[in-house]
């Protein structure tokens, strides 16, 4: 079972690639329409007054470029259809890899990093199909989110891969479930949040008038405001249950080791983290402080949440060493 999970990463890598070319075909294509292109009436032409080739030639020439961009508009929504239902597939093949880990491993998956990656990953792309089966109109996020993954997942793959092992007695306890799937769909959650506060910060800047990297990239999103109000949608549902993990955890830190809270550096990043995301929802709240200035709170405290997962993992030692890499 772990070596058909193994696989299964690997098949949904490239399958989260595919959907991210797809997206890219879309988003190149542009913003085309199908055009009506009934032929034009003809206009009687009096004898002396210009030829009769003069009086077909705009009308034909206008005709046929309304036959392109109806081609092209159609191909761009066959390229976003293709990504969407490839997304899709990808997320099944991802629960695939999640749920046979957690077979070979008999327990939860998520007893080391590269398994808490591999299942906030999957939380973030089922949150993302949700959003995308109410909203499609948002479809062009996708092409943003599949890079996402892709990156993370290959990252992984690459660098936090460890063998199944069993969980160590520090983890075994019903506290393990409680507060690490509840971090985990958080930590989910604020992942797919990103990728419409990044976009409204571009979007936003290029409805204002700049077109400079990266604010081009931006001509062919959704209107700013819709991204911008998505963005706070998903950090408003996310924030209480990472609220509720961080107490989960300080409950389970005092039936373990005695006390509920030390200042271990996970314990202090994920205050931290707590504290941006508190600061962005009430700048949010504030009608004197602007969206993109409040969206930047929501992107810092993304990072804190970085920090926290591969920082803390990486240079820190402490009582949450369990992440399996050196």
């Amino acid at each position: 079972m772990a070596e058909l999970s193994d696989q299964l990463v690997t098949v949904a890598i490239l399958a989260y690639l595919i959907a991210m070319i797809s997206h890219a075909v879309e988003y190149a294509l542009g913003n085309a329409r199908a055009v009506s292109v009934a032929a034009p009436a003809r206009e009687l032409v009096g004898a002396g007054v210009g030829a009769p080739g003069d009086t077909e030639a705009a009308p034909a020439a206008a005709s046929t470029d309304d036959v392109r961009k109806a081609r092209t508009a159609r191909r761009a929504e066959l390229a976003g259809r293709i990504a969407a239902w490839v997304t899709v597939v990808a997320a099944a093949i991802h629960l695939g890899a999640v749920v046979t880990r957690g077979i070979a491993a008999e327990r939860m998956p998520w007893g080391n990093m590269y398994e808490f990656v591999l299942t906030v990953t999957w939380i973030g792309t089922a949150a993302w199909l949700a959003v995308l089966a109410k909203r499609p109109s948002l479809r062009r996020l996708g092409l943003f989110l599949s890079l996402v993954m892709v990156l993370l997942l290959a990252f992984a793959e690459l660098k936090l891969y460890v063998e199944v092992v069993p969980l160590m007695p520090a983890l075994q306890s019903y506290w393990f479930i409680v507060h690490v799937s509840t971090i985990i769909f958080a930590s989910g959650i604020f992942l797919l949040g990103i990728v419409p506060a990044v976009t409204f910060l571009m979007r936003n800047g290029y409805e204002q008038g700049r077109r400079s990297f990266p604010y081009t990239l931006a001509r062919r999103l959704p209107a700013a405001a819709g991204l911008e109000r998505l963005t706070f949608t998903l950090h408003a549902f996310s924030f209480p249950i990472f609220t509720f993990a961080v107490i989960a955890g300080a409950i389970w830190a005092e039936a373990a080791w005695g006390r509920a809270w030390g200042w271990d550096p996970k314990e202090t990043w994920a205050f931290i983290s707590w504290v941006v995301y508190a600061g962005y929802l009430h700048a949010r709240a504030t009608p004197s402080v602007k969206r993109n200035v409040a969206t930047w709170i929501a992107v810092l405290g993304f990072l804190t949440v970085l920090m926290n997962l591969f920082g803390v993992n990486f240079f820190f030692t402490g009582l949450h060493s369990y992440a399996g890499v050196e």
